[in-house]
Parts: structure tokens; sequence; C-alpha cells
């Protein structure tokens, strides 16, 4: 990391606010629904699909999650109206994971119902490793009543997520496949990039090969060429895959990856809680921080 980079992360906390929100603006589609429908919009006039996040996590009042439920269900009737090419990203934090388990599953199962109802798909988003067996025990209970049109995600850099990929590629998983942003301990998690990478292409393997449908999220040129390779190789047809990258970043690598003739899904989100989500895409990629400063202080970002 540059010099200039690690002090712009060291000094976020005291950047004003509406800096970071000038930072911001590209990663995020703004505070209301309808910010995201303009964005989503231009996705899908570029061939591009996308999944949206209502930001914010870590609820701990039953009220405060019951009220994002019923957010998230007049979300996904406002999708079919709109007729937009999105599905749904949803944290089980976000929705009383860290107050009662089954509190969270009830309001999973009430916006994954509506979701089918209208024709969607929701993925539970992963969270840090705090979460991830409740998160898969979640995603697991949903399918045992029923519902296929629910996924989940497997972060690479997890030291356990072997294990999970062989069990969950048994019940057919829909799987969002990323590194991993949180920081995690050496004693569960690969720390090397290298070793992460390999380890990511691994379980894109046991998934692809187990038949199951895969989002494969990385702003990583390797790994992007890997995958196109390991695709070529198991003869997939372009529906039984997509792309995934985070609105804002690397936008033409997006581009050639749907000029290759891939399909690509765009992560979209918004809402009031926009700060703490810049603040942890400026700090997990520091470089970010630098091209955005550069920008801002040459008048360029629009």
């Amino acid at each position: 990391m540059s010099l200039l980079n690690k002090l712009i992360v060291s000094t976020l906390p005291f950047v004003p606010k509406p800096i970071v929100g000038k930072f911001s603006k590209r990663y995020i589609a703004g505070t209301t629904f309808l910010d995201a429908v303009a964005v989503i919009k231009r996705l899908n006039a570029n061939e591009m699909m996308a999944t949206l996040d209502i930001l914010g996590e870590d609820v701990f009042e039953k009220s405060a999650a019951g009220t994002l439920r019923e957010e998230w269900k007049a979300v996904l009737r406002e999708i079919q109206r709109h007729q937009l090419n999105t599905n749904i990203s949803v944290k089980p934090s976000q929705l009383g994971l860290r107050i009662d388990k089954d509190f969270c599953f009830h309001n999973f199962k009430a916006i994954v119902a509506e979701a089918a109802a209208c024709g969607n798909f929701v993925r539970i988003d992963m969270e840090d490793s705090t979460t991830t067996s409740d998160t898969i025990e979640l995603f697991r209970r949903l399918r045992s009543e029923g519902f296929t049109n629910v996924g989940i995600v497997i972060q690479a850099y997890l030291k356990r997520s072997e294990e999970d990929v062989r069990l969950l590629v048994k019940d057919g998983a829909n799987f969002r496949l990323c590194k991993g942003i949180y920081i995690e301990p050496s004693s569960i998690a690969f720390k090397d990039r290298e070793e992460i990478r390999r380890n990511f292409m691994h379980l894109l393997r046991l998934m692809l090969e187990g038949g199951c449908y895969v989002g494969i999220a990385t702003h990583d040129d390797v790994l992007i060429n890997r995958s196109y390779a390991l695709v070529r190789e198991l003869k997939l047809g372009s529906t039984q895959y997509e792309f995934q990258m985070l609105l804002g970043v690397r936008e033409g690598r997006r581009d050639s990856i749907v000029r290759a003739g891939h399909r690509l899904r765009v992560y979209v989100p918004y809402g009031e809680q926009w700060y703490a989500y810049s603040v942890r895409r400026l700090k997990e990629n520091p470089q970010i921080a630098g091209y955005a400063l550069k920008a801002l202080f040459s008048g360029n970002h629009h």
C-alpha cells in the first residue's frame, strides 16, 4: 500500500462526511429506492443484471428488523412494477440474526415468500465468521421448506469453506463465491493472496462440477481469467454461471466481461447508512481512496 493511501485510510475517521460522500457517489446508488431504480435501469440498458442491497446491518431491535422486513417486501413489489432485471441481497444481521435466530428465519421466510410471488430471488449475504454457521443453517432451513429462489455466499479466504461447499453442493445450492472482506484471524482464514486465489478456484471447480449455479464475484484479473479458462474447460453454457462486481468498481473490466458474452450482475447498494459502507469500501481498497482524492482535487469526480 502506498504511503499516501495508508495516510488517507488512517485519517478517514476525521474526514468530513460530505467529502466521504463525494468519494462514495460512484459506489452507492443514493439514499432512496428511486435512486437505485435509475442506476439499475442504466445497467439493464447495458445488458447487465443487478442485485439490490439496502445498506445497514447489525440491527438489535425487533421493531427495526420488522420495519426492514416490510421495506424489503415493498422493494420486491416495486422491482416487479418497474420490470427491473435485479434480485436482492439481504444481510441476516439486518433481520435480527444477532437478536434471535428463529425471529430472523421468520423475517427471511416472509421476504423469500414475497420474492417467490414476484418471480424473484433472494441472496442471503454472508457477514463475518461469527455468523457463518448460522447463515448456512438459515439457508438450508429455507430450502428444506421448499424455497428454491434463495442463494448463499461462500468466502474463499475461510479455511472451513471447502467443507461447507461440499455439503451445500449436495443441496444443489445457488452460490455467490467471493474472496471475503472481513478481517479474520489466521487460525481460520488464509492470508496469502495466492493461497486465497488457489482456494477460490478450487471451490469454484467444486461448485461448477457439482452442477451448481455460481455468481463469480471478483474484480481480480487473475481470477477472472482463470474462471474464463475453467468455464471453457467444463464446456459450460453462459446461463450456468455469472460474474458479479460492485457498483463503481473496475467499470472497464466489467464492460469487457459483457462484451465477451458472459452474464454480469452489479451489486447496487442504497440507503441512509451509506457512510459506514463507504468507509469500509475505502479501508478495504485504499487505492480507491487515492484515486478518489486525486479526482477530488483535479475536479474530476462525476
